[in-house]
């Protein structure tokens, strides 16, 4: 039986595509507390560093007879680390900016259900005081915002002079003000 913990990487690596476990097993107790201190030391996270190195370690398993030619394994140990940390990273902003945009929307969504409410309700309350005014100036006021008739057209279509039209839209107006100002108080 060979003493593994006496050969270098490369004989280790050399090893692997035959399948010898305890050529892996040396691989993994000379570099797993390297690769994870690494891991851990980026991601502030030991469930998720511990996750990266075990990771690192399977597909080198796997990926045992498709190896080629390592020259370096600390090197090459030691990137996959860093592209798997990388990696890592990049999901977790992601899902944060997911998080927030997610956050934000329902805001949106909470806020413009609650404005379009207000707006709906000022709007009811409106009417409500357009109904209530005096008959001409009531009539002017629809003639002039709800269907957007210049004062010259109001006048010429209900019979009136200009200002009559004016004065009836001027107190219309006045009233309305005064009444919504009350309301939103």
């Amino acid at each position: 039986m060979c003493d593994y913990n006496i050969l270098n990487d490369e004989d280790l690596t050399g090893l692997l595509p035959a399948g010898d476990e305890h050529a892996f097993t040396e691989i993994y107790n000379r570099y797993w507390k390297k690769l994870f201190t690494i891991a851990a030391n980026k991601l502030n996270d030991l469930d998720e560093a511990e996750e990266i190195v075990q990771d690192i370690f399977v597909s080198l398993w796997k990926r045992r007879h498709n190896l080629g030619v390592i020259n370096t394994l600390s090197s090459y140990l030691a990137v996959s680390v860093k592209y798997r940390v990388i990696k890592t990273l990049d999901k977790r902003f992601n899902q944060q900016k997911y998080s927030d945009y997610n956050k934000t929307a329902i805001s949106l969504a909470d806020n413009s259900t609650e404005e379009w409410l207000e707006f709906e309700e000022l709007r009811s309350k409106l009417a409500e005081f357009v109904a209530e005014l005096p008959e001409k100036c009531r009539m002017v006021y629809r003639l002039s915002r709800e269907l957007g008739l210049s004062q010259k057209q109001i006048a010429e279509e209900m019979g009136i002079a200009e200002k009559t039209v004016e004065a009836h839209l001027g107190k219309a107006l006045k009233t309305l003000r005064t009444r919504l100002s009350q309301f939103l108080l």
